[in-house]
């Protein structure tokens, strides 16, 4: 066999390593995040009911996700940020602290984007796991169920993320403390 040949043989299975590895990798972090994170539950707030069906996710929003400020110059729109976290009476997460540098005195925060500032000096921000990706057949089945839900007076609509060093994976999403997949399945028994 010619050194060209071993050479690119060589190549192939190392790319070939590389592309194994890279998945792989996301997979450990997610997991550990799950694992090792800590728990946090956010209260989902109404969405625009005009938005079109997305596909197979869910489009969230939190009521978690404004945090008033100082001084809206010290801001910038898109700018990374991380937060902490506490959680109030009802076990929903709510912004402990904002900031420009990733804290040091603890593994539970979250790297976080300024959405942009209000006129009023409230800091909008974007979170990392605004869409909840479900099997596409009974995704549209959940965003409608999720949409009723967060219209009501008495539903409580939250989503379970795990949170560490940064990270942060969307778990479930929960109407009432059942799972919207259970919601969906219920749903369909009921029509049978």
């Amino acid at each position: 066999m010619s050194s060209t040949k071993k050479t690119l043989i060589s190549a192939f299975i190392c790319v070939a390593l590389i592309q194994l590895y890279v998945p792989a990798r996301m997979i450990w972090d997610r997991e550990q995040v799950l694992t090792l994170g800590k728990e946090y539950l956010f209260e989902t707030a109404p969405i625009d009911p005009t938005d079109p069906f997305r596909g197979k996710y869910i489009q969230l929003n939190f009521e978690a996700a404004n945090y008033p400020i100082e001084d809206k110059d010290d801001w910038t729109n898109g700018a990374s940020i991380y937060l902490t976290f506490s959680e109030n009476g009802d076990g929903l997460a709510e912004i402990e602290t904002v900031s420009k540098k990733k804290p040091v005195d603890t593994p539970y925060f979250l790297k976080a984007k300024v959405d942009y500032v209000t006129y009023d000096d409230v800091l909008m921000i974007t979170y990392p796991f605004e869409r909840f990706y479900m099997e596409e057949s009974k995704a549209y089945e959940a965003e409608q169920q999720y949409n009723l839900s967060v219209q009501g007076d008495t539903t409580l609509t939250y989503a379970v993320v795990h949170i560490m060093e940064g990270s942060a994976v969307l778990k479930d999403v929960r109407i009432n403390n059942i799972s919207i997949q259970e919601w969906v399945e219920r749903s369909r028994s009921e029509k049978e």
